[in-house]
């Protein structure tokens, strides 16, 4: 495996991109969907499932991290790829969404920001120096800038302030990312639903020479619609050679269409969170294990699928151990949805490679639209 990080697209149909991202750690397949791994862990599932269903990269997050156990202890514990049992490439976020989402009593300034902890009150600041810093210490192999993300709607004037800070915050966290070799920093274009601040976000990144780009500021209350719109305006204009990460997206259908308009990198807590929440993904559409329908069938949720969780247990157990709260439940839908959503990823890279992407997802799109039908 290669020392230095790089990145090759390996096909295109359409805007769609087939690529690889090589550094020490491994090879990352994309169009890629990241696993949450918020807190160290990618809950309800151990980290050789989340292996064993194709994952080739999982994110953690440098606020909560942060803040328990706390990153320089993870540094004096060899690491969070030593701290979590995962030896595979490891993304982390900069925290500034959760800064901005989770904690009290924010306060914003040039220099960064300072809050109280949203779990004990306790004092912090994060500046983009000390966001790169704590990335450092937990050792992760792509870090992002610290950023400035609004939620939508908001005034434009707030757009635009927020996007301005980002960009200076990202050329301050370039300087103290400083040369890695075998790491990367990424860019976040910010600018929220106005075309024109997108483009001046995204054309000043793009002048830093960065080693990828994030999309952000979107899936933050907007309509699918305009979180396309922006992709539209956004993936011209970054460079054709990085990699471009969507932050935070997003259901099977966002990332089908976001991979039709270039997108090579996702990650979402909607397949862990909607496992805890008796919720599966499967490709026939949701199916809700809470409901009645599912106490006496014997089927599995998918007979087709090569993941255990889908395939060896049937819909009446499952139901079972959703309506009587075992931890078990969790578990296997947690274990069917992140199989479900990487299955996904490798059917649209091979569908990319072939050079049949708009017919497979129309194939796709058209299996969810055909539903999951009770059992007769």
């Amino acid at each position: 495996m290669t020392d230095a990080f790089t990145f090759k697209v390996l096909a295109t149909d359409g805007r769609a991109r087939r690529g690889a991202i090589t550094m020490p750690r491994g090879e990352i397949r994309t169009p890629a969907f990241m696993p949450v791994g918020t807190g160290g862990t990618v809950k309800a599932m151990y980290m050789d499932q989340v292996r064993g269903v194709g994952s080739d990269i999982i994110l953690g997050n440098t606020y909560h991290l942060m803040l328990r156990p706390g990153a320089e202890r993870v540094a004096r514990l060899g690491g969070l790829h030593e701290f979590a049992r995962w030896q595979h490439p490891i993304l982390t976020d900069s925290g500034g969404f959760q800064v901005m989402s989770l904690s009290k009593l924010r306060k914003l300034t040039e220099n960064g920001v300072t809050f109280r902890s949203h779990i004990d009150g306790g004092a912090y600041e994060m500046s983009p120096e000390r966001s790169i810093e704590i990335q450092g210490l937990l050792d992760s192999d792509i870090q992002m800038q610290l950023d400035e993300c609004t939620a939508l709607p908001a005034k434009q004037n707030e757009i635009e302030r927020a996007m301005e800070l980002s960009l200076r915050w990202a050329e301050r966290c370039k300087t103290a990312f400083g040369e890695q070799p075998g790491k990367a920093m990424f860019g976040i274009v910010q600018g929220g639903d106005v075309p024109d601040l997108r483009l001046r976000s995204a054309q000043a990144l793009k002048a830093m020479e960065l080693k990828g780009y994030a999309i952000g500021g979107l899936a933050v209350g907007e309509p699918q619609a305009v979180m396309l719109e922006m992709l539209d305006i956004t993936c011209p204009e970054l460079p054709a050679d990085r990699p471009r990460y969507l932050m935070g997206v997003g259901t099977p259908d966002d990332i089908l269409k976001s991979v039709a308009r270039g997108i090579d990198m996702f990650d979402c807590v909607m397949p862990t969170r909607a496992g805890r929440h008796v919720l599966a993904y499967t490709r026939r559409g949701k199916v809700n294990l809470r409901n009645a329908r599912h106490a006496d069938d014997p089927r599995p949720l998918d007979e087709e699928s090569d993941c255990p969780a889908a395939r060896d247990y049937s819909r009446a157990y499952l139901h079972h151990l959703v309506r009587s709260q075992e931890a078990l439940g969790a578990m296997l839908l947690t274990w069917n949805n992140l199989s479900y959503y990487q299955q996904l990823m490798r059917d649209i890279r091979e569908a990319i490679e072939a050079g049949r992407f708009a017919e497979q997802a129309e194939i796709i799109t058209q299996q969810w639209a055909n539903g999951d039908l009770a059992v007769r």
